[in-house]
């Protein structure tokens, strides 16, 4: 198998190069995938592709075949898909942690997963599982941790390894490439609801459609902190998706004013998750960012619950 023909397809020259058909670029990630492509034509594919600019028929193809790698999930499924996949250079405190553990005890099940290169210590998601009571587990052992806690962390490197292996090629190319935007869309579980963090606004059209083309019901995609599902609560910013089966947007509302950046707090999640310390900001982007995903889930009143959650976390914790 080679991957000759699709290269060709997108590096003919000017006026006579063009993108991928889904099938097309589900069958080059199939190849890719398999181990069997010379690894200059991988390198070619993708960056053609980030050259030319991805299309959402490409990202759907070759999510498409990225699924079709995975082992089959249980019956099972998770409420919720979480992927996190930003750099976050700039960014503080994972805080959509503690948002995804509120929405999983409110009783929707939410499968994370991810990797995150060049973070700050105090931004590591992974280190930070620990401190809202997330537990890191194997693909193998998510379904019964979910069932257990309603909520898991399942790596990257063990979902998949060769997408990892794709992932890391960054380090190689200096760049990014769409293998960054097929993860987010990954859904390893076909949960019916997925969140998706964006740090570039174009992406969010990008992943809508893509969505689309893949049959997702219901879609969240926000421009967030470090490119994660989260919000800053002080900003208004339109959410991109798709709502039953269809083209949905709308605002995120902002519960509170001012000018704060996201890594502004010296405080830590495990200190705000305890209660140690009193930190409004902190908890109004975990509460708000809850908010949005309750409410792609249908809750009713979902800026309320959020409130509500937050206040009775240990006690949900506890049972």
């Amino acid at each position: 198998m080679t991957l000759a023909p699709y290269v060709a397809i997108l590096g003919r020259g000017q006026g006579r190069a063009r993108s991928l058909t889904m099938n097309e670029a589900r069958a080059a990630m199939e190849i890719i995938l398999s181990g069997e492509a010379a690894p200059e034509a991988v390198g070619a594919i993708l960056m053609l592709l980030r050259m030319k600019g991805e299309v959402a028929e490409e990202i759907a193809g070759f999510t498409a075949a990225a699924r079709a790698s995975l082992p089959a999930w249980p019956r099972a499924r998770p409420a919720v898909d979480w992927p996190s996949y930003a750099a976050g250079r700039t960014r503080g405190q994972p805080w959509f942690l503690a948002a995804a553990r509120l929405v999983a005890q409110a009783g929707h099940p939410v499968l994370l997963h991810g990797w995150n290169a060049h973070q700050a210590t105090g931004a590591s998601v992974r280190a930070a599982l620990g401190d809202v009571g997330i537990a890191p587990v194997n693909r193998g052992t998510a379904p019964a941790e979910l069932a257990r806690s309603g909520i898991a962390y399942v790596p990257l490197e063990d979902l998949q390894p060769r997408l990892m292996q794709l992932l890391r090629l960054r380090d190689i190319f200096g760049l990014r490439s769409c293998v960054n935007t097929v993860l987010r869309m990954l859904n390893p579980a076909m949960a019916p609801v997925t969140l998706q963090g964006v740090f570039h606004p174009s992406y969010r059209e990008l992943q809508r459609d893509a969505a689309m083309l893949l049959n997702q019901p219901t879609l969240r995609v926000l421009k967030g902190g470090g490119g994660e599902f989260e919000h800053h609560p002080t900003k208004d910013i339109t959410l991109h998706g798709v709502n039953g089966g269809r083209v949905w947007d709308g605002p995120t509302g902002a519960p509170m004013t001012g000018h704060k950046r996201l890594s502004s707090t010296s405080n830590t999640l495990s200190e705000v998750w305890q209660g140690t310390v009193k930190d409004d900001f902190a908890i109004a982007i975990i509460t708000s960012t809850a908010a949005l995903a309750l409410a792609a889930l249908g809750v009713a009143d979902a800026e309320r619950t959020a409130q509500d959650l937050w206040q009775r976390r240990h006690h949900a914790c506890a049972t």
